[in-house]
Formats: structure tokens, sequence, C-alpha cells
């Protein structure tokens, strides 16, 4: 399934019924009076966050949803049926903007909750609404209020307990496929994962959710790159996995150019509970592992984790101490 995570829609509420224009026409009865019903009422526009869902792509091939028209009014003072409601069924962190793509109206970060976007219009009243002491046979019967409708923006921020963050080509797809059952495309090139992946990790007796996140590069925080697409679901993760390539030519760089970014774009990431992993570390002889760690230790990261994700050596402790720290963050909400 093609991941997508924004998509632009037009919905439409349902146009209340008309009223309907009525007398009694029986058999002994000289004087019958009104009795046209009332219209239905027009259904409604709701949007669904539902668990089983983890891309907006079903949006892309059908832009328009309309509810349906509320039934007429009928004689012998029938109501009109009220019409069928619409409802989008979206992931778990959808957000719904206006048209401006600014002004939020909804997030549905809670699964199984309803959100009523649009209110459906109210039905005509009946001439038998419109009878009185001094009115015994009106002859007035109201169309049926028009429904409401707009164009809206659906937006997701995948929700995951650790976001895997880093440069292009970090080893984070790797890192991925080696403690959960997804299977990301990997290759030795950059941005082999153009759109975000998400897998469940085990540990003892409970599970976490991982995302793979595309890669950083400088001025991300500007739109550069994947830009805002990436950054955004960084945001509903509750721990970032930084992994850094051990191979590359200045992994420091690397480290403080992807730190860089995540402040820029929102402060509120960079103060996000971070673990840092290096990988690749059967690249490097001892002698140069020993080094790395002590300029990583000059600049503050004090704790470093050194892992292999192409062998699975040494990711046992990352997913452990991972592990922890959801666990404590689960138990102070």
């Amino acid at each position: 399934m093609k991941f997508l995570d924004e998509a632009k829609i037009f919905i439409k509420s349902g146009d209340g019924g008309n009223g309907c224009l009525s007398f009694r026409h029986e058999k002994f009865i000289e004087y019958g009076g009104p009795n046209g019903g009332d219209g239905g009422r027009g259904g409604d526009v709701f949007v669904e966050a539902v668990h089983d869902l983890n891309t907006l792509i079903d949006y892309r091939y059908q832009q328009h949803f309309k509810a349906a028209k509320g039934g007429g009014g009928a004689g012998y003072n029938r109501t009109g049926a009220s019409g069928h409601s619409v409802t989008l069924k979206v992931p778990v962190g959808t957000q719904v903007f206006e048209d401006d793509g600014e002004t939020l109206i909804v997030d549905m970060n809670v699964a199984k909750t309803t959100y009523c976007l649009l209110r459906g219009g109210d039905g005509g009243f009946g001439n038998e609404h419109y009878k009185s002491s001094t009115n015994r046979a009106p002859r007035r019967a109201d169309p049926g209020w028009p429904g409401e409708e707009k164009w809206v923006w659906l937006r997701l921020k995948l929700i995951a307990d650790v976001g895997l963050v880093g440069l292009p080509n970090a080893g984070k797809s790797t890192f991925l496929r080696a403690v959960s059952r997804t299977n990301p495309k990997i290759a030795d090139y950059p941005f082999t994962t153009l759109h975000p992946q998400l897998g469940v990790v085990r540990c003892f007796d409970s599970e976490f959710v991982v995302a793979d996140l595309p890669g950083l590069i400088s001025d991300a925080s500007l739109g550069r790159g994947l830009g805002h697409k990436f950054l955004k679901h960084t945001e509903r993760c509750g721990i970032l996995l930084h992994i850094i390539d051990a191979a590359q030519e200045e992994p420091i760089s690397a480290y403080e150019t992807v730190r860089k970014e995540l402040r820029m774009y929102n402060p509120i990431l960079s103060a996000k509970p971070e673990l840092v992993a290096i990988n690749k570390i059967e690249l490097l002889d001892e002698a140069s592992i020993k080094e790395l760690i002590n300029k990583f230790k000059q600049i503050g990261v004090e704790r470093i984790f050194l892992m292999s994700a192409a062998s699975k050596a040494g990711i046992d402790p990352v997913i452990c101490e991972l592990q922890k720290v959801i666990a404590f963050a689960r138990e102070q909400v």
C-alpha cells in the first residue's frame, strides 16, 4: 500500500427535505384541514479515527464526499426520511484543516473518536406546522435548508513510540528490519526511504511502535529535501533514536546537523528524550571506536550505544533501553 500523508478533499452535508403542502381528503369529512408533513434532515459529514489505517491513500482517488439529501414530507403528517450521513475514516493522528491549510478544525489523535465536520440542513416545515386557531387551512410549506460545503485538508502525523532519526543512509531502515517484521527497502544510496515506515517491536512482555523516517539533510527545517514532510512526523514520537553512521567522515557534524534541524523546526523536538546509537561499528577498529566515543562525550553525549544493524550485534541493549524509557513515560500518563 502506498503511503500518503496529505490530501485535500471536498465535503458537503445533505440538504434538508422539502415540507409538504397537503390537505385531508376523506369521505364525510367536509373540512379536512392540513396534514402535510415536515421534510427530513440532511445527512451529516463525520470524520472517525481508526486503528487499522496508516495512510491517506484512499483520498487520492476520491476527493468529493457528499451526504444524502433528506426526504420530502408527505401527506398524513408523514415526515421525510433523514439523509444518510458520510463518515470519513482516517488514521489515528490525522489533523483536519480549513481550506487555508492553517486553521485547525480537529486533531484525531485518539482511536475510535468521531467528530462532526458538517451538519446536514434541517427539513422544511409542512403546512400542518402552520395550522393555528386563526389559520385553519395554511397553504405554506417550506423548502429544506441547504447543507454546508467546503474544502478541507487532511494531514497525517504518525503516532509512534520511537522515531528513528539521522542523516540519509545511516542504517535506520536496516535497524527497523532487524528489530521488527517490517520489510523496508534497503539500498546503498541516500534517500532509499522516501516515506515513513512503521514496525512493531516486542521486548519481553511488551510491545512498542517504531517509525523509520526519511533521512534529514541540512536546512530540512526550511523545507529542503523532504523537509517538513519528514519533520512533522517526529512531533508524535515519544522518544527519538538517533542513528549515526560510524563510517562517514564527520559523525559529530552529522549528529549536530540533525539536532539543529529538529531545534529549528520545533524546539519541543530537541527536548524529547533521545538515545544515540553508532551504527556500522564493524567498519571501525577498537581504537577508532574509542576516539569516536570520546568526541561525542566532549559535546555532552554521555551514553552511547554501539551496534551493527546489518549483523544485529548490539541491538538488544538498544531495544531494552527504549522499552524502559517508553514504560516510564506510559506510567506518567
